[in-house]
């Protein structure tokens, strides 16, 4: 029982050390994990139909 108490004791005590974001920094990260993931989706989009144009030419 003595190591989960100090488990938890000690996980307090790390998440004191964690410099939380504050709104402006989470909203600029989400924007740009947004865009990122629109950007490689139409890239892997494009590929896709390039490939399928390709098979469909050779077959």
């Amino acid at each position: 029982m003595k190591k989960i108490i100090q488990f938890f004791r000690d996980s307090v005590a790390e998440l004191k050390k964690v410099i939380w974001p504050n709104r402006d920094e989470v909203i600029a990260s989400t924007k740009v994990v947004i865009i990122s993931t629109v950007l490689i989706a139409l890239a892997l989009g494009f590929v896709d139909v390039v490939l399928l144009w390709g098979i469909n030419l050779l077959f």
